[in-house]
């Protein structure tokens, strides 16, 4: 079997303790070809600890090696190019959320997948978790009916992060981030919206199919802060249903386990995921309370799942992709609208 030839395009903190050691367990399956970021220390020091061949600061130099499988790694404000970039030189791709800042380009991306026929699996590493996949089992076919309501609430210790006092992104002090990847909006689009509700954006609308039509939002955070910290946010989905969601940085000091709880009301039953409690529940008319027992830690989070997804797609031992590229525009569109809400005051339609 030729082995799967891997490149990456922004080796930083979360791809050189996540998604490389991850692909690293299927090291008879993969060659490392190439990587690329700033800064030719670090550059060499990733090159050296993971056997890349090629080492370079010029993403081109990566595709021009011809590889199979992309990692994109780097700040959201440069997704588009470099996704963009590695489909059409032929790879299939993994793409950190969130997938881009604009939707046209996020819907772009999905295009050109399509067209090109690559495999895409964007970073959203709780879809491919037990209480998702139970929670996509309990759905089934007709889920609670006609979705009427939404709750959804995420809090995160990333204060520190979206401040700039904290280096660390991984809550490991010696994995130092450049915190203009968190603290610039330029660069990542904004605050707590982007660096955490696009994961939990992705679970709710990757189990209810829903898409969201219009959004209001107010921010929060310290007057010095560049990037807002928190979030109320108020949605109107396609066929009419409404939504809450909530989010909110918290301090770093309180530990890594998020809070991430969604409720989902319809006309013939209700949805509880509490991922924080390890607990999930759902209710149809008519029918006794299911809750299914869950591993120990089930909603703890870790990105193991889409790389290896990745993997076995390309492979062809798996059609599945509980993390797809449609599922990455919807949610960037769901951000754009909440960004833009923010900027002008006002509730905003996503451009559909």
């Amino acid at each position: 079997m030729n082995k799967i030839r891997v490149g990456v395009i922004g080796a930083g903190v979360w791809a050189t303790t996540s998604h490389l050691p991850t692909l690293m367990q299927r090291e008879n399956e993969i060659e490392m070809i190439g990587v690329c970021r700033k800064g030719e220390t670090e550059l060499h020091k990733v090159a050296s600890e993971f056997n890349f061949r090629v080492a370079s600061e010029d993403y081109k130099d990566i595709l021009d090696e011809g590889i199979d499988l992309c990692v994109v790694a780097s700040p959201v404000g440069f997704h588009y190019e470099h996704a963009k970039a590695a489909l059409e030189s032929g790879a299939h791709v993994l793409i950190e959320k969130p997938v881009t800042i604009r939707p046209d380009h996020a819907w772009e991306l999905v295009k050109i997948a399509k067209k090109l026929n690559r495999h895409v699996v964007v970073a959203f590493g709780w879809n491919h978790l037990a209480t998702y996949k139970k929670a996509l089992g309990l759905w089934g076919n007709s889920g609670v009916g006609n979705i009427e309501h939404v709750m959804l609430h995420m809090s995160s210790g990333i204060r520190e992060l979206l401040t700039g006092a904290s280096l660390s992104s991984t809550g490991d002090p010696k994995d130092v981030v450049d915190t203009r990847t968190w603290t610039d909006p330029k660069i990542s689009g904004g605050g707590y919206g982007q660096a955490q509700l696009s994961h939990a954006l992705a679970w709710l609308l990757g189990v209810t199919s829903l898409r969201t039509e219009s959004a209001f939002c107010f921010a929060g955070g310290p007057a010095e802060a560049t990037v807002e910290l928190h979030n109320a946010i108020s949605l109107r989905f396609v066929g009419g249903a409404s939504g809450s969601v909530s989010g909110a940085s918290a301090h770093g000091s309180q530990g890594i386990r998020h809070q991430k709880e969604y409720r989902v009301f319809g006309s013939e039953g209700q949805l509880h995921a509490d991922l924080e409690r390890d607990r999930l529940m759902f209710w149809r008319n008519g029918e006794a309370k299911q809750e299914p027992i869950l591993p120990l830690d089930a909603g703890s989070y870790h990105c193991e799942g889409p790389p290896l997804a990745l993997l076995d797609l390309i492979l062809g031992r798996s059609e599945e992709n509980l993390s797809p590229i449609e599922l990455g525009a919807r949610t960037v569109e769901t951000l754009a609208a909440v960004y833009q809400s923010i900027s002008s005051g006002l509730p905003e339609r996503v451009a559909i």
